[in-house]
């Protein structure tokens, strides 16, 4: 069994989806509606790819249409099921016991999404955000998480990324932050590069000072 670690930084920045909350279901539902719409093949057992902006989706599977339409249909979508969201273990009192200025939410969800899950999971509302179409480029590239330390007024250095996926790890890391992985979507293995991973948020605490934040948890072996 691992030991507790402690990991001090100035501060969070969460993705959103399989970290805070999971909205898998219904992901899977209106991806495979919106391939059908699109005439995409095998659209019955279209498998999305976790963590990535959904104007990227929509450019790669159907290059030849408008990218806004396809993004607007998909969030359509999206925002009307929502009915078997889930507050992941530990995201609610971990939120809740952080200063508003030293965390933020980072996602590849677009701002109108983000809000409208947070609020039906009953999630606090973050004052800093940075959603997919606030951002150039998406995850995998450092864009998003850079940006989300700039909103705390912080070198990327000097804060700690919760993510569930891949692309969000490599964001992470080539941001130059250390990366805190959560099980969920991906296993252990697909985390490649994170500095530690838990299996949810429920053992992880945290301490704050006016010197920042300290972290308690037991990493997975």
């Amino acid at each position: 069994m691992s030991d507790d670690v402690r990991v001090k930084a100035k501060g969070i920045l969460f993705d959103m989806d399989g970290v805070l909350i999971s909205s898998i279901g219904a992901v899977v539902r209106c991806w495979r509606q919106w391939a059908e719409h699109y005439e995409i093949p095998n659209a019955e057992v279209y498998e999305v790819p976790h963590g990535m902006r959904a104007i990227e989706v929509v450019k790669a599977l159907r290059p030849d249409i408008d990218p806004e339409e396809g993004l607007r249909y998909i969030e359509d979508l999206e925002m009307d099921d929502m009915a078997d969201l889930v507050v992941l273990p530990g995201a609610k009192a971990l939120l809740e016991s952080l200063p508003v200025e030293r965390w933020a939410i980072v996602t590849s969800a677009t701002k109108r999404l983000m809000l409208a899950r947070l609020k039906v999971a009953g999630l606090p509302i973050p004052e800093r955000i940075i959603s997919a179409d606030m951002v150039e480029r998406g995850k995998p590239d450092p864009e998003p998480y850079r940006r989300g330390a700039e909103l705390l007024g912080l070198r990327p250095e000097d804060c700690l990324v919760v993510e569930d996926a891949p692309s969000g790890v490599g964001a992470g890391l080539a941001a130059g932050a250390r990366v805190l992985g959560v099980v969920g979507t991906h296993s252990a293995e697909e985390l490649v590069g994170a500095q530690w991973i838990v299996g949810s948020l429920e053992g992880v605490k945290v301490t704050v000072s006016a010197e920042g934040l300290e972290l308690r948890f037991t990493p997975l072996t």
